[in-house]
């Protein structure tokens, strides 16, 4: 049997353990996120070396772009503007304050700790490091215990910062010389990546949800085919923009914003549907990406992870660690002031940005542009990106416990907190689906 066949019969045998255990495992600090990681280090190089990472390196990128794609397409789909009112002040601020300052204390701290590194290699550390992935975070933002306003919050954030970043790193590569982007340079990139990709993502997927919804009010379309109309619609408007040399993860969150804003346009006409009812077009789409993003992630601990193991340096690792600590508490601390928040709920919802998907396909993306300073940048990823599965793996259940627990005590003593505030029904479903 081939390599490539027993790389096949080990992914699969990973999934299927995993989802037979996958409801046993739910309640424990043992995520999915370090399951998958963790049997990826050991598939890799560094143990029974069934991946090969010069090998197996293209592939994976194509995995992760394609569950990149989705989960942004599925994530701008899900988020409406009664999501950010419902969210009060919270959203507002981590995107728009807490996102830029993270940025650039992650550009900041990683001059004296990452020499060698050129002004522009430093800037994008900053901005593949800055994107948070709501699925290391499930617990904090589906355990009862945590205020409704928090959960919402950080829901919001993190289907949102994925895609706000992409502009920053894509102006940042184009001002490294050598890159593919360089070529065309900055305001080229700019006029293709920013404006012609959100164009094209508009078109697509406005256009893509009132054709669903014009066959659906005529009674043409089945539900297992609407469902797989979904993914078809984000791959289009990913492909359109890459076809013309823009970027197709833009188009792609773009599309999401405008597919799912025609579907509830439709749905507001049409009593009979229920946008968060159990046949939700989305479904298929979110658990694809799902399955994609667990792969890629296994894939990862292979051909990324692994092998940085075994080349660490004091300075990576720390700055992995200032990145999760430093670089996400501090710009969240400074984003909430005047908030009203107290100490323990600016603490938990800074602890509670965790790096992951989008950090990782930006990262390989760097790798496959051959910038100068790539070994040391994807050795960064992947510290940073491992040790945030490990950390927020093991401490979400416990956390989340524990905060839950202190905001029922103070409340019971009758003091009104912000942290209360209502979330409507719909958005809690989605928090729990996702």
């Amino acid at each position: 049997m081939s390599g490539e066949a027993w790389t096949g019969v080990a992914v699969a045998g990973v999934l299927g353990a995993y989802a037979l255990c996958s409801r046993r495992l739910a309640s424990t600090p043992v995520s999915s996120a370090m399951v998958f990681v963790g049997c990826g280090v050991l598939l890799g190089p560094a143990v029974f070396d069934l991946i090969d990472p010069e090998r197996d390196i293209g592939p994976v990128l194509t995995l992760l772009e394609a569950a990149l794609a989705l989960v942004l397409f599925t994530d701008a789909m899900a988020v409406r503007r009664r999501d950010l009112r419902s969210g009060g002040f919270l959203p507002g601020r981590l995107l728009g304050i807490g996102l830029p300052l993270s940025i650039g204390a992650g550009w900041l701290l990683a001059w004296p700790l990452l020499p060698g590194l050129t002004l522009w290699e430093l800037a994008l550390v900053g901005a593949v490091l800055a994107p948070t992935d709501a699925a290391l975070g499930k617990t904090a933002m589906s355990s009862p215990r945590v205020p409704p306003l928090v959960r919402q919050g950080l829901n919001v954030e993190s289907g949102l910062n994925d895609g706000m970043v992409l502009p920053f790193f894509v102006l940042f590569l184009a001002a490294i010389p050598g890159t593919s982007a360089a070529a065309e340079g900055v305001a080229g990139v700019f006029w293709r990546a920013l404006v012609l990709s959100t164009a094209l993502g508009l078109l697509v997927g406005a256009g893509g949800g009132r054709l669903l919804c014009w066959a659906q009010a005529r009674g043409w379309v089945a539900r297992e085919w609407a469902q797989l109309f979904v993914p078809a619609v984000a791959m289009a408007a990913y492909m359109s923009a890459d076809v013309s040399d823009g970027s197709g993860f833009i188009a792609a969150w773009v599309a999401g914003f405008a597919f799912g804003h025609a579907l509830r346009r439709y749905r507001a006409t049409s009593p009979r549907e229920d946008p968060d009812g159990p046949d939700r077009p989305a479904d298929f789409a979110e658990n694809l990406g799902g399955l994609l993003a667990s792969v890629g992630l296994l894939v990862f601990g292979a051909v990324l992870l692994g092998p940085t193991l075994d080349d660490l340096s004091w300075r990576i690792v720390g700055y992995a660690a200032l990145s999760l600590t430093v670089v996400r508490m501090l710009p969240v601390a400074l984003a909430l002031a005047g908030s009203g928040l107290r100490p323990p709920t600016v603490a938990y919802i800074g602890w509670f940005g965790p790096r992951g998907l989008a950090s990782v396909v930006l990262g390989l993306i760097v790798v496959e542009e051959h910038v100068r300073g790539v070994v040391l940048l994807g050795q960064v990823v992947a510290v940073t990106v491992g040790l945030s599965v490990l950390l927020h793996g093991v401490s979400a259940v416990a956390l989340a416990d524990r905060y839950g627990r202190w905001h029922k005590r103070t409340t019971a003593t009758g003091r009104e907190l912000p942290e209360g505030g209502p979330v409507p029904q719909a958005a809690q479903r989605r928090i729990v689906a996702r």
